[in-house]
C-alpha cells in the first residue's frame, strides 16, 4: 500500500472541499450585502457561519496539512513550481482568514462593503486555485 498514494487523494479531496466554500462564501456575501430584511440577514448569518466552521475550516486545515506533508518529501529540493504553489496555497489561506473577518463583520452588523466589493472579492479564490492546479499538474518549472 502506497501511504503517499493516500495522502495525495486525501489532499485533493479536502483542497477541492476548501475551495468550494471559498468561492461560494464571497457569494453568499453579495446577497448578504443584498438583503434588508432581518430574517434574511439573520438566516445568511446561520449559512455563513456553517459553511466557514463546519466545512471551510476542517477542509482547509486538512488540506494545508496533507499538503504540507507531501511537500515534506522535497525538502532536499524544492522545485520552483512547489515554492509558487505553497506561496499561492498561502495567499489562499490569507484569503479564508480575510473572510472569517467578513463573517463577524456581518454577525455584528458593521459590514462596510457593496455587493460589488464581494463580486469582485469572489474572483481571487478562482484565479489562485487555477494557478495551483496548473503548477501541480503541469509542473513548468
Amino acid at each position: 500500500m502506497d501511504v503517499r498514494a493516500w495522502i495525495l487523494a486525501g489532499h485533493v479531496f479536502f483542497t477541492i472541499a476548501w475551495s468550494v466554500g471559498l468561492l461560494y462564501l464571497p457569494r453568499l456575501y453579495v446577497y448578504h450585502a443584498l438583503c434588508t430584511d432581518a430574517p434574511g440577514q439573520a438566516r445568511f448569518i446561520i449559512m455563513e457561519r456553517k459553511l466557514y466552521l463546519g466545512i471551510m475550516l476542517p477542509a482547509g486545515l486538512l488540506a494545508v496539512s496533507l499538503g504540507l506533508w507531501l511537500a515534506y518529501g522535497y525538502l532536499s529540493a524544492v522545485p520552483g513550481w512547489l515554492i509558487l504553489k505553497l506561496t499561492l496555497g498561502l495567499l489562499l489561506v490569507l484569503y479564508h482568514l480575510y473572510l472569517g473577518k467578513l463573517l463577524r463583520d456581518f454577525r455584528r452588523g458593521r459590514n462596510q462593503h457593496s455587493h460589488v466589493y464581494y463580486r469582485w472579492l469572489n474572483e481571487i479564490p478562482a484565479v489562485a486555485i487555477l494557478g495551483i492546479v496548473i503548477l501541480a499538474i503541469v509542473r513548468p518549472f
